[in-house]
């Protein structure tokens, strides 16, 4: 069995995974982190959510930082508040026992921009941003990023999906030359090719997890037949069945989702919604809620679920099968984090089969009829 230690991950780091209970490297941590660790190369790393990538790129990342320079050496680029908030988190718990402090800061949307730039004028090694508030910082003088050695994008497939292109495409014109750029995504659609052969080196180092399978072999796909107008009944029949599970519902739409968690909240379910005209201060309310198990299922749109990451969700439920394929693999990789299976279950109407037949094909999966 590989161990960090075998990865050359050094003693400190070592202890602090120990006490996170990280104790053998997954596919994405064992290809990557011997690699960044010792060779300056630019990465292109095609893994799902939950796969352990954080630690993958955090770790080599640290390593590289020299504490006993005030000036950020490595930027984390992602697409959500959430996501920041996360990588943030834990590269701090993984640098709990070096004898040298090494500063993280998280920058994003929705938190005055004053603070941050208080935060940012303290020493800082490592900054976790979302692509627009990073923009203002730089915009303002109140971050400077040109000692910066690695740049890393996660999730980049979902900033492009999120209408961040022309964000990272200003952040990436800066300090080209004296980077590395290591870019994580899911799925590689035609402009994550373009970002790739326009700012990283034609030499960089390819990572592929689960090469066959785009989506987490943990989960299991079902549909099943109804009508438009039996869903609500029906989603009500599934979520009494697994009373004591967690799961997430996705709607297409914030009007459907907003309609579809009243209707299942009247029918005295513990749901919370997530949708994009919500304020900040409640999306972070019903996250909080549903980490702390107060709800049990959320009902999200595609967009709003972005960066969301919560263990133990044994289910999501597809109320409609979304319009892009990539939309597929980001909903079903919410369940069967950290080895543990999980079961996306899609409601079909009549017409609708085909659509099942085209996510089978394009990702490599089976889905079985199930009847409630």
């Amino acid at each position: 069995m590989t161990t960090f230690s075998d990865l050359g991950i050094s003693k400190a780091y070592v202890k602090a995974l120990n006490e996170l209970n990280i104790t053998t490297p997954t596919e994405i941590q064992s290809a990557a982190i011997p690699t960044l660790l010792t060779t300056k190369t630019d990465l292109i790393g095609l893994a799902q959510t939950g796969t352990g990538k954080t630690a993958a790129f955090g770790l080599p990342l640290l390593a590289s930082v020299d504490a006993n320079k005030p000036v950020v050496q490595g930027l984390i680029i992602a697409p959500t508040r959430e996501l920041v908030q996360q990588i943030k988190k834990q590269l701090f718990k993984f640098t709990k026992h070096l004898d040298d402090m090494i500063f993280v800061e998280g920058v994003y949307g929705g938190e005055r921009i004053t603070r941050q730039i208080k935060a940012l004028r303290r020493p800082t090694h490592v900054v976790v941003a979302t692509p627009g508030r990073l923009l203002d910082l730089l915009e303002q003088g109140a971050v400077d990023i040109s000692y910066v050695k690695t740049l890393v994008l996660d999730e980049a497939d979902e900033m492009l999906s999120m209408g961040f292109k022309e964000d990272l495409n200003k952040i990436l014109r800066h300090n080209t030359t004296k980077r590395n750029t290591w870019l994580f995504s899911a799925t590689m659609p035609a402009e994550i090719k373009r970002i790739v052969k326009t700012y990283m080196a034609d030499n960089a180092i390819r990572v592929e997890v689960n090469r066959n399978s785009l989506v987490n072999e943990n989960i299991s796909h079902v549909y099943i037949n109804t009508k438009i107008n039996d869903k609500v009944d029906l989603i009500g029949k599934i979520l009494t069945r697994r009373e004591d599970e967690r799961g997430i519902v996705f709607c297409r739409t914030k009007a459907g989702t907003r309609k579809l968690a009243k209707e299942l909240q009247d029918k005295g379910f513990s749901v919370g919604a997530l949708e994009g005209d919500m304020q900040q201060k409640e999306r972070d309310k019903v996250m909080r809620a549903f980490r702390n198990k107060k709800v049990r299922i959320l009902v999200s749109t595609d967009v709003s679920a972005r960066g969301i990451d919560v263990n133990n969700l044994s289910f999501i439920l597809h109320h409609q099968l979304p319009e892009h394929m990539e939309y597929y693999t980001h909903r079903s990789g919410r369940t069967a984090r950290a080895g543990k299976k999980g079961q996306s279950i899609a409601l079909i109407i009549p017409g609708e089969m085909q659509k099942v037949l085209d996510v089978q094909r394009a990702l490599g999966i089976r889905f079985k009829e199930v009847t409630l």
